[in-house]
């Protein structure tokens, strides 16, 4: 066996969030063929994830570091990969696409570019189908996605041959065993109630409000419970999704019982100890329902497009805060639940094999891989296109523009001390004069 066969692939992961950077690695390390190095790159913006929450993840590389969009195409025109996870928000994907195609034009070979979501897609899905366009692989998470996916490409005459079934890279973890008894021997942890909190659903105080008020009373009902409140990020961090109300400073203004509490923390270990997972539409539900976690997706705001919690529709396990209150525990329909890619035995196991098998023959292509080759053009979307490069700082033909920013060294203090202050003025844009105004149009 030749040894560029055995020994480990060079893989690049970038990333703009936390969670992106945790999808983008651990789908890296499921999907490639064989061992990898890792290397990760950071895109630097509104997102970028802090140590804390870097450390949260609990993911690592043989190299991190933050970048610029042009560093990075820079370093993929003058390194060697050959594997690249792209783990961005659609536009961003966009941009590298047409940006490597031009960074790549030179080369006898390229790597094989993947690209995906983080979690459940309810919103946006053509838009953001049509923008990871190009990729040689668009990973789906479940069945149902690779259904949706391949429909919305066909649809419009592009080529579906990307769509790639695959599941969650972070589902795992042991199987619930059930509840503990409360009235059992000392020593025994209590019944754990866990919501899982997210950074923009819902986005009005009063929605926030109003959860996490039926929260605090739920503690208060049943003082024999441990009540926890799942935090994605402290306040003036930020995660894949802006978060104008932190519910850390909502919770301030309470008198909190001494059974409720706020944690952070890796999703899987607050799992471990989870007895019921209560949350509105995120995607750590489907991490509970992989384990057998009892779940209930919140109908108290009602059932819409704008919660996200749609998407459970079928599932069996819409419940409201009152039927909770009132002892009621949904069951999760298992047809509805293996379309979703989770709890199915042990198919998990298996679920990334298509891919990697992909990935190897792509790999081992003679002559190498064609050009990449997204859907969008400066001729099928020439109002669309530019605008989406042009804030990566990119011409219409993937060149960057003049003035484009780089950074070939660590920025100097001056320059630390203004990037923190342009970071502490958005924050405060977002958490603060956001919501001022949004209220104002309101009246």
């Amino acid at each position: 066996m030749p040894a560029s066969a055995t020994k480990p692939l060079r893989v690049a992961v970038l990333a703009d969030s936390d969670t992106r950077w945790k999808w983008g690695a651990l789908t890296a390390d499921r999907v490639a063929p064989r061992d990898v190095r890792l290397d990760g790159f950071l895109l630097r913006g509104r997102a970028t994830p802090t140590a804390r929450q870097l450390g949260e993840v609990g993911v690592t590389a043989d190299s991190l570091r933050e970048v610029t969009a042009v560093e990075f195409l820079r370093a993929m025109r003058e390194e060697s990969y050959d594997l690249l996870v792209l783990a961005l928000v659609g536009g961003g994907v966009q941009a590298m696409l047409h940006g490597l195609k031009r960074a790549w034009e030179d080369r006898p070979r390229r790597p094989v570019v993947v690209t995906g979501y983080v979690g459940v897609v309810y919103e946006k899905l053509a838009d953001g189908l049509l923008l990871r366009h190009g990729a040689d692989l668009v990973l789906a998470n479940s069945r149902q996605d690779a259904d949706r996916f391949r429909a919305v490409y066909e649809g419009v005459g592009a080529d579906a041959s990307s769509v790639t079934e695959v599941a969650l890279p972070f589902l795992g973890g042991a199987a619930y065993e059930g509840e503990h008894d409360p009235s059992a021997k000392q020593g025994r942890r209590p019944y754990t109630v866990v919501f899982a909190a997210q950074p923009s659903v819902p986005d009005s105080r009063r929605d926030r409000t109003y959860l996490l008020d039926r929260l605090v009373r739920h503690a208060r009902r049943h003082p024999e419970r441990e009540v926890l409140l799942k935090l994605r990020s402290k306040p003036g961090e930020h995660t894949t999704h802006i978060e104008e109300l932190p519910y850390q400073k909502l919770a301030q203004r309470q008198d909190l019982p001494p059974n409720f509490r706020l944690v952070y923390g890796h999703m899987g270990e607050v799992l471990d100890r989870t007895d019921l997972l209560v949350t509105v539409s995120s995607t750590a539900a489907l991490e509970s329902l992989h384990r057998r976690v009892p779940t209930v997706v919140l109908t108290d705001l009602g059932i819409r497009e704008a919660l996200g919690n749609h998407h459970f529709v079928g599932s069996g396990c819409l419940a409201s805060w009152d039927q909770l209150d009132a002892g009621h525990r949904p069951e999760p329909d298992p047809e509805w639940v293996a379309r979703q890619g989770v709890a199915v035995g042990g198919s998990y196991e298996t679920a990334f094999d298509a891919a990697r098998e992909r990935i190897a023959e792509l790999l081992g292509r003679p002559g190498g891989l064609p050009p990449l080759t997204p859907y969008y053009t400066p001729v099928t979307a020439p109002g669309y296109l530019p605008g989406i490069l042009a804030r990566h700082h990119l011409g219409p033909d993937g060149t960057p523009l003049p003035g484009a920013p780089v950074a070939d060294r660590e920025p100097g203090p001056v320059r630390q001390i203004v990037r923190r202050a342009a970071r502490g003025a958005y924050r405060h844009g977002v958490q603060r004069v956001a919501p001022v105004i949004r209220r104002m149009g309101e009246l």
